[in-house]
């Protein structure tokens, strides 16, 4: 709150220059002002990423030369050899949610596997960029060879009321991952990347609750995404529960093997990412790729990913706990799947 001190420390001075009424009266709004800045600010940073520029979209790297199949042999994987060039297609599976909850990490590490073709960036179609139509969307995806999967991440679609309508549109088939996360823990971690961008934001207290520790703001993105069955519901309305794999953020950390081994099991593909592709990397807190894609040598996620959270007081820890508990049992039920957060 320095910067709000000198704004205010300039407003004195200007009254002790000038005096009376009107200097008084700027020096009382200083605060405000500045607080609405840097809410706005905030704001402006948590606003989902913009559709790519429009006009020619540059064709993704073509996929890895692969011999023509002559039979169902394996390959070094142990799998069959595909053939052709390939082509694009629309993904066969999405990550769709949520943010901060390990989606890029599960992203990178699917990535190892030679029959996932994933798309690096975020997209926004089915939330931002919808009006440029399905064969706009198409030509982003990599080319992908017989019988491998195109994959696309997009956080925030599991918070957009129109994506589930839309996914459907485009197939009703699709295969829908979502990664959780203790939404608590979620919350801060989302606090914590805004504050990262904007220095000066109140505190994360001061933006979950409503006049100081009273009703819970749920008008707040980061509260309002940890609402998990609210959002699952919306979803349930166009995909059975048969089609969403639900990967604990929790268990991507702690076994980040055996939870790829989920992942490539719902996607109908071998389990080739295994433990021996992982280490654990103590300074980051998170698990890292021995090797990764194109690469011999090893790989963790960017700086970004670990960054340490801000202090919270334990009183609102606790009153944000209480508040997300009936919402996360719900959640275990729609799922059948008991995360471990309360």
């Amino acid at each position: 709150m320095a910067d709000s001190g000198g704004l205010a420390g300039g407003a004195g001075g200007s009254q002790g220059t000038a005096g009376g009424p009107g200097a008084a009266l700027r020096a009382s709004r200083a605060p405000l002002l500045f607080a609405v800045l840097v809410l706005g600010a905030y704001c402006l940073c948590a606003l989902p990423a913009r559709c790519p520029p429009a006009g020619p979209v540059p064709a993704p790297a073509p996929a890895r030369a692969e011999p023509p199949r002559a039979s169902r042999s394996p390959g070094a994987h142990g799998l069959p050899v595909a053939s052709g060039s390939g082509r694009r297609r629309f993904p066969q599976a999405l990550i769709v949610g949520v943010k901060k909850g390990g989606t890029r990490a599960l992203l990178e590490f699917l990535r190892l596997h030679p029959d996932i073709r994933a798309l690096g960036s975020e997209p926004h179609f089915f939330d931002r960029c919808y009006e440029r139509g399905l064969a706009w969307y198409r030509s982003l995806m990599p080319r992908t060879l017989d019988g491998q999967i195109t994959l696309e991440k997009t956080p925030s679609y599991f918070v957009t009321r129109e994506a589930p309508r839309r996914i459907h549109s485009m197939s009703p088939a699709t295969k829908l991952i979502v990664v959780v996360r203790n939404p608590v823990t979620r919350a801060i971690s989302d606090y914590a990347q805004t504050l990262s961008k904007t220095p000066g934001l109140p505190s994360f207290g001061a933006l979950a609750f409503r006049r100081g520790l009273g009703p819970v703001d749920t008008a707040w993105s980061a509260v309002r995404i940890g609402l998990y069955a609210q959002h699952l519901d919306n979803w349930l309305r166009y995909f059975p529960l048969s089609r969403f794999l639900f990967v604990s953020g929790e268990r991507l950390v702690s076994d980040p093997a055996g939870e790829l081994g989920r992942v490539q099991d719902f996607l109908g593909l071998r389990r080739v990412v295994t433990d021996k592709h992982f280490y654990f990397n103590a300074t980051k807190g998170f698990p890292c790729l021995k090797k990764a894609q194109g690469s011999g040598r090893p790989r963790c996620l960017g700086k970004s990913k670990g960054r340490p959270h801000p202090r919270v007081p334990e009183a609102v820890v606790q009153r944000l706990r209480a508040f997300y508990r009936p919402f996360n049992h719900k959640f275990y039920q729609m799922t059948g799947q008991d995360f471990g957060w309360d």
